[in-house]
């Protein structure tokens, strides 16, 4: 394998060359092709989700393949321009270049970044894990990464337009060999005419890229996603409710399989009247529970509208589920043992939780496991190869006596 000399390129850099152009012009149409298919089935979901992981997989070889080739550029002699002479289209050739090397790195790292602090959807299909160091699971910092990888994008599409356009132009122009260095075999020019080098290109493609941050910001993109809120309905809002208990603080979480990864999602607007006696009544009930739910207030990370939909939570038509309960003791623990109207339908569950008693300061912990079918939920996805069938929900609270 040849390296570069200071008038051709070698072989190494002829195949990283052609290599990326290959996952380029693959990439590209595959990520707009998965943006626009429909998931309204299991099968249509899975075929999406499919289409995704792999766009998103080749994303992280492009990455790691264009620090290599920027490695081996760095470490090789850079062959002279053919068009030094020429001082300003040489100057912005080398902008071009300097973009597209920046856009290689930048594309599918911002995507990367977007799919480690987004929940759910499609996978990267390597046994790394799907998150990044220092980057959390944050809606609002995913959309961020997400507007800037279209941003980048564009920036690449162009880059890559002018880098085209350019080789061209020397080909059947200027009739010279510059695109021809970079197909199989040795071609060496006849001359070459003095170089003139400076960092005019590299500042220049830094004022790119600002540019281009610039108009997507004028556009909007790094905007708040409330588009996507708003496909969902409104929230209904809960009254608070007289109780035995005052509920200072709590979590109502719940956690789906989808595609073989857990999605955790979590209800804000919750209501809880609590009626508990460490001592039993006659009948071996330490009081009851009645927890009222906004099903509109649910975050599910990337699938939150979707899970608002009819197939689903439904949340237009009913907006509050609600779970009522006796208290009774269970060995060393307890457990609320009623009903969960959730979707209209009414189904007997039975949630264990330990309970911790300091004075008039109770803490709580417990966790159940619902099947999603019992409540009609997502009923086109009739087997576990999208969706599962268990919901792992988790409560915590921290309540005072009244």
């Amino acid at each position: 394998m040849r390296g570069n000399s200071t008038t051709t390129y070698g072989s190494v850099t002829k195949s990283f060359h052609w290599l990326i152009a290959l996952l380029i012009i693959t990439m590209i149409p595959l990520g707009i092709y998965a943006n626009g298919l429909p998931y309204d089935t299991g099968a249509a979901l899975a075929f999406k989700a499919q289409m995704f992981s792999i766009h998103k997989t080749l994303g992280v070889f492009i990455f790691f393949t264009a620090l290599a080739r920027i490695a081996w550029a760095i470490s090789q002699p850079k062959p002279a321009l053919l068009n030094a002479d020429k001082r300003l289209e040489a100057m912005l050739a080398e902008l071009v270049h300097w973009t597209l090397y920046a856009a290689l790195v930048l594309v599918p790292l911002t995507g990367w970044i977007h799919h480690a602090a987004t929940t759910g959807f499609a996978p990267i299909w390597w046994p790394f894990g799907q998150g990044l160091p220092f980057v959390p699971k944050d809606d609002s910092f995913a959309h961020i990464f997400a507007s800037l990888h279209i941003v980048f994008e564009r920036v690449l599409a162009i880059s890559i337009i002018l880098h085209v356009a350019g080789a061209l132009k020397h080909h059947f122009i200027d009739k010279d060999i510059t695109l021809r260095r970079m197909t199989p075999g040795i071609t060496e020019p006849d001359s070459v005419p003095a170089q003139h080098r400076s960092a005019l290109p590299i500042l220049g493609a830094v004022g790119a890229y600002l540019l281009a941050m610039v108009v997507g910001a004028n556009l909007g993109m790094f905007a708040a996603p409330v588009q996507q809120q708003s496909l969902a309905p409104a929230a209904s809002s809960l009254e608070t409710v007289e109780s035995g208990w005052t509920v200072q603080d709590g979590t109502l979480a719940i956690t789906v399989r989808q595609l073989g990864s857990d999605v955790q999602g979590s209800f804000a607007d919750w209501t809880a009247a609590i009626n508990f006696s460490e001592t039993p009544d006659a009948n071996g009930r330490h009081g009851d529970v009645e927890v009222q739910i906004s099903v509109g207030s649910l975050t599910l990370g990337s699938v939150t509208s979707q899970a608002m939909g009819a197939d689903f939570l439904d949340a237009a038509t009913h907006d509050t589920a609600v779970f009522k309960a006796d208290i009774l003791a269970d060995a060393d623990t307890y457990k609320a043992e009623g009903t969960l109207t959730l979707k209209g339908v009414e189904t007997p569950v039975v949630l264990p939780f330990s309970l911790q008693i300091d004075g008039d300061t109770a803490v709580m912990q417990g966790q159940t496991r619902l099947n999603r079918t019992s409540f009609n939920i997502g009923e086109s996805y009739p087997d576990e190869s999208s969706l599962g069938f268990d919901v792992a929900v988790t409560v915590n609270l921290t309540a005072t006596r009244n």
